[in-house]
């Protein structure tokens, strides 16, 4: 390989590990992926995946969808310049619904994001619509930035290897993956496993934020630093600094963490106990026992 291919290499892997959870590149080799921590320590190594070898090509970004929701029930289109959305600081809705009117209300809505993406969003190589998943009335969400390959193909997200470690993390909290819910900012797959652009998470923002309203989760932990960016509304979110301290978005705790995807490219022990101490917090937030 010509050396500016090394150097284009790199750099690409350099910036899809940024956009994933680091804003700087560990030392060293990535050890091989353990099994997820008991509730009283760090992961051990006894289950072990291929690593990642290389980032996903760069993709062209795809044309801007005619029609979005202003806070779904579809209407104009807002600005993306300036990533519009609800204000983090403006409290959540008033919400008395019992669990199985948050379950109707919830579908009621993937049905509307779904008709919305097939009339407006561009066939660019995605398959399914990713809404979400999950109990209705959780405690505990989780957000991350789009579906993959396997997430697309499925309709569901986080199934890939990064959803399994983030099961194998759920379940080290001692909770089920049906005790929590998942979502992405995007809904669908972005070409080349591409995080979504601000013009673009503009569009995707009200679905998510209808969810959360549906939801009212007490806790909700962004995977990585895309979805807390668009979330906190703060572009320039260093993952790195950010993890692990409290943020608020709309009277909701929320705590970044890094993607699981990252750690799968880099499963340090450092970034295990990381991530760990960042989710034990988020165990004691909801008063859970350790």
């Amino acid at each position: 390989m010509r050396d500016v291919d090394l150097i284009r290499a790199a750099r690409q892997l350099v910036e899809t590990d940024s956009l994933l959870g680091a804003d700087t590149m560990p030392l060293g080799t990535p050890l091989d992926l353990g099994s997820a921590p008991d509730r009283a320590a760090v992961p051990s190594e006894d289950m072990k995946f291929a690593r990642n070898r290389s980032a996903p090509a760069a993709a062209a970004p795809r044309p801007r969808p005619t029609a979005a929701p202003a806070r779904p029930t579809v209407a104009a289109s807002p600005q993306p310049a300036a990533l519009s959305q609800t204000s983090i600081h403006e409290p959540l809705p008033a919400n008395d619904m019992s669990k199985s009117d948050k379950a109707k209300e919830l579908k009621k809505l993937e049905a509307e994001v779904t008709k919305w993406i097939e009339a407006n969003w561009p066939r660019d190589g995605w398959t399914n619509v990713v809404f979400g998943e999950g109990d209705p009335d959780a405690d505990l969400m989780f957000v991350g930035e789009g579906p993959g390959a396997d997430e697309d193909r499925l309709g569901r997200p986080f199934v890939g290897r990064a959803g399994q470690l983030l099961d194998k993390q759920i379940g080290a909290m001692g909770l089920e993956r049906e005790q929590v819910y998942i979502a992405n900012i995007a809904k669908t797959r972005p070409p080349g496993n591409r995080v979504p652009t601000p013009e673009e998470a503009v569009l995707w923002l009200p679905w998510l934020e209808k969810q959360i309203e549906t939801i009212r989760p007490k806790v909700i932990v962004t995977l990585g630093a895309t979805s807390a960016k668009y979330l906190l509304q703060n572009m320039k979110l260093a993952i790195t600094r950010e993890r692990g301290n409290w943020k608020t978005y709309r009277g909701v705790a929320l705590m970044p963490t890094f993607h699981p995807a990252y750690l799968l490219r880099q499963y340090t022990k450092e970034n295990r106990q990381r991530v760990w101490s960042d989710l034990q917090q988020v165990m004691d937030k909801l008063g859970m026992s350790k």
